[in-house]
């Protein structure tokens, strides 16, 4: 299995959830640009300083934007904290990408709740995929796998299912 910090795609992820932290920063209160357009910005500024090629500019840009859009989705419609999304100790995440991934999450809680219609309800997740921090669960056999840094998604371990929930099936 690749190194998580050796993955062009996995480290992508990472500049873009820095960036789009860092413009959500720098507009301050007044008038903050959405996710979704910060998200654009750091998609255009990784393929202008040509880190990714359009096509994976894209693909990272869309997993950063379903991972915060889940996340934003749950803080938004429970009272839970992110802790529980992740479904797992948050102290096993790394400070810096728990501080970065906290703030935009809360920010999308805000963006969701004016685009909740425009989202589906628990979107899945593919091996091969990239994905930021939680648990994510085999849709097959309901296989729970640990996400402590951003990672691609492998296949189930346990029956090498691709497809995947943030959400256990409930049986």
């Amino acid at each position: 299995m690749t190194s998580p910090v050796s993955d062009k795609l996995v480290q992508a992820y990472n500049r873009m959830m820095e960036r789009l932290r860092h413009a959500l920063e720098e507009a301050g209160t007044n008038a903050p640009p959405g996710i979704r357009h910060g998200i654009e910005k750091a998609r255009k500024t990784a393929v202008e300083l040509e880190e990714l090629t359009h096509d994976e500019a894209e693909k990272v840009a869309g997993y950063l934007k379903r991972d915060l859009q889940d996340a934003g989705r749950h803080l938004a419609e429970t009272s839970h904290e992110l802790g529980d999304w992740l479904r797992f100790d948050i102290e096993q995440i790394e400070s810096r990408l728990l501080e970065i991934f906290s703030r935009v999450a809360d920010r999308t809680r805000v963006e969701w709740t004016e685009l909740q219609e425009e989202l589906e309800k628990d979107p899945p997740y593919h091996s091969g995929e990239v994905t930021g921090p939680g648990t994510l669960y085999c849709s097959a056999c309901g296989e729970a796998l640990h996400f402590h840094h951003t990672a691609r998604i492998p296949p189930c371990p346990k029956c090498r299912n691709g497809t995947f929930r943030r959400w256990p099936v409930e049986t």
